[in-house]
């Protein structure tokens, strides 16, 4: 059995410790080891639950896998790369409540928290977290590092780029372009095509 880390003590790394433990096979698959951040506060609130080891110097080994506790896109990619060229295995987490269809490639390192549904033919990036209720229509393309923040939705045939950041309950309409590297902010409904490195907001979303 190996050591199951996860990177990031913040709130979504917290959210996915208690995720992991509703997964039938939690306790014969993984021995949770304790998360790595370098905030060694990071759970003092909380009561310390789980250890909190630093990431800075982590060793990888043979014997440890990975979970990414992480939302931020930017962090995510910052604090995950060095894991990789070291030779970190991150595993995929699905939770039992989620649906996923047919066809549905996911790259490494991808989270889905309770109740996302990836409906089919559909293309997901490494390292991109779609947290509770998010859905996913037909032939959608995500990039990685991206994040589908909780409940938002987005529709069929829709590209996303790197390292976006959709906010709760954003709606992508079909056929629509998100750029690389940009924002749709929490609620927004998006009707055009969103440029590289931008943030929309709104209903009808727009730039701001």
């Amino acid at each position: 059995m190996k050591k199951l880390y996860i990177v990031g003590a913040g709130g979504f790394g917290r959210e996915l410790h208690s995720w992991i433990q509703q997964h039938p096979d939690f306790n014969s698959a993984w021995l949770f080891a304790g998360f790595l951040d370098d905030n060694s506060d990071a759970l003092k609130a909380f009561g310390n639950f789980a250890p909190v080891l630093p990431l800075s110097g982590h060793q990888v080994s043979s014997e440890t896998v990975y979970l990414c506790g992480l939302g931020s896109p930017k962090v995510k990619e910052k604090l995950i790369s060095p894991l990789i060229k070291a030779g970190a295995v991150f595993l995929n987490f699905i939770h039992p409540t989620c649906v996923v269809g047919q066809r549905v490639r996911l790259g490494r390192g991808v989270v889905l928290c309770p109740r996302v549904v990836l409906t089919c033919d559909i293309q997901v990036g490494d390292f991109c977290v779609f947290n509770l209720g998010s859905t996913v229509g037909h032939d959608v393309v995500i990039g990685s590092w991206s994040t589908v923040s909780s409940h938002a939705d987005i529709t069929g045939l829709v590209e996303i780029g790197e390292k976006v950041f959709l906010g709760s309950r954003a709606s992508i309409i079909p056929r629509i372009k998100v750029g690389r590297e940009s924002t749709v902010a929490a609620g927004a409904t998006v009707f055009s095509d969103v440029k590289e490195g931008s943030t929309v907001a709104g209903n009808p979303a727009r730039l701001i």
